[in-house]
């Protein structure tokens, strides 16, 4: 049989960040994602290196879904003479514009690396010219033998798993998996009949709590922090997980579960994203879709506060406590909440609420890991606050998640490569693939190739 299939893993081997993998197929070079790197600087030098490939030669650029580290790097591609198509799920498009901008403000400072050349308003424009919508399920032909469709991997607002379909085999790129269930989303689909796999393993060595238990979590330390009358901080990102937490904040403000207090939305990012949510209420959930029927103010109740000024975000501090701040980034390497984290970690009355994933040698991952001074802003800063986890909240499926999606395709599956994690989360669910399903399972090193058979 002949080899005409090669993967080559770009990117997001060995770490959780970077996604970026080209797919040589029937005459055609494709990728799926281009992202950044985020590590303890998002003006890493490595995301500015060359790429391994020649844009100019790229056909088709596929994106799973919309944050940074799977679409980070698409200006910079542009920028290195790319002129193929974007293809992405509907929504992805519509939240690429904001979550570029956003990248490109950050960016813009750094005059050093000169990135406004390559992150500049001009490639971000091209970028969308190119860019094309589709839905989930729908069918496009790529080739005469090489058919593409999304799945609905239910991480995000429109986030997709890309399935390939050559000469009636199939090739799965999972991106971002789900934490199903999700408040707002609809669970990770069933792709059936997959022969080969490339998946994610963030959580590769890990379990979460469940559903009730994450909420219930939540509501006791919010009415903690109250009792305290501190200040709840939580660093959060402003695509899906601040979306989710302010759903989850509605209902037990409704429902009278925790008191009124002050609820400050400290993200312009996320404020914008909110706006982009509304106009997709079809690709949320069916509990979602209800209460967003009956309830106008779903994502603006009782306490909640839009900080979108700079000035109204330096006037939460004179706001008597108790109050709680959801402020990007997610893992404190930039944005409002590091400023917010300056003024309130050295206060044992406050609480830092860590609800998502971080990264190794990130602010968010030190503090996690209990370091009791840690610097901010160029300040050596006590943290005396109370840290809590709530793993429950992240995106991502924990590793039983994970063991079940692969089971549901045991039987077809020919190889799984096991990407976007951490050495050992990755190598923990290769493992775990082989010895629970009895699967040819692989961690592929950064810049190898393979060769399927096809």
């Amino acid at each position: 049989m002949q080899n005409n299939v090669k993967i080559t893993f770009c990117g997001g081997t060995g770490s959780v960040t970077g996604a970026n993998f080209l797919l040589e197929i029937d005459g055609k070079k494709i990728l799926i994602d281009c992202g950044l790197t985020q590590g303890n600087k998002i003006a890493d030098d490595t995301n500015w290196d060359p790429f391994i490939y020649d844009a100019k030669t790229i056909d088709i650029l596929f994106i799973t879904h919309a944050h940074i580290d799977h679409l980070g790097r698409v200006p910079k591609l542009i920028h290195e003479g790319f002129v193929g198509k974007i293809y992405s799920t509907v929504p992805t498009k519509s939240l690429a514009l904001p979550m570029l901008e956003d990248t490109a403000g950050i960016l813009s400072k750094n005059t050093e690396l000169k990135l406004d050349e390559v992150y500049s308003a001009e490639n971000i424009k091209t970028s969308l010219s190119l860019w094309q919508g589709f839905d989930y399920h729908e069918n496009l032909q790529i080739t005469p033998e090489l058919e593409v469709s999304f799945y609905n991997a239910g991480h995000i607002l429109g986030s997709a798993m890309i399935l390939f379909v050559y000469k009636g085999k199939k090739i799965l790129f999972t991106g971002d998996l789900g934490n199903s269930p999700s408040p707002l989303l609809p669970d990770t689909e069933k792709v059936p009949n997959v022969d080969y796999l490339i998946m994610e393993s963030v959580y590769g060595d890990r379990n979460h709590e469940s559903r009730d238990e994450r909420r219930k979590f939540l509501e006791e330390v919010i009415e903690d922090n109250y009792k305290r009358k501190g200040t709840l901080i939580i660093p959060t990102f402003s695509l899906e997980r601040s979306q989710e937490l302010l759903f989850e904040l509605n209902s037990l403000v409704e429902g009278n579960r925790i008191p009124v207090m002050p609820i400050f939305l400290d993200s312009p990012l996320a404020i914008r994203l909110t706006e982009v949510f509304k106009k997709h209420k079809d690709y949320f959930n069916e509990q979602a879709q209800k209460a967003m029927s009956s309830d106008k103010y779903l994502f603006n109740f009782p306490g909640l506060r839009h900080t979108l000024k700079s000035e109204e975000s330096k006037m939460i501090r004179s706001v008597p406590n108790p109050k709680i701040v959801i402020a990007g980034s997610g893992m404190s390497t930039g944005g409002r909440v590091v400023h917010h984290e300056r003024h309130y970690l050295p206060d044992p009355n406050n609480t830092l609420l860590l609800a998502g994933y971080q990264s190794v040698g990130t602010p968010g991952r030190l503090i996690q890991e209990g370091l009791k001074t840690i610097r901010i802003t160029g300040e050596e800063v006590e943290v005396r606050a109370h840290i809590v986890n709530i793993f429950g909240y992240s995106g991502h499926k924990d590793s039983n998640g994970l063991l079940n999606f692969v089971e549901d395709m045991q039987e077809t599956l020919k190889k799984v490569f096991v990407v976007m994690g951490e050495p050992k989360s990755s190598m923990f669910l290769v493992q775990k693939l082989r010895d629970n399903l009895a699967i040819d399972a692989v961690a592929p090193e950064q810049g190898s190739s393979v060769e399927l058979d096809f």
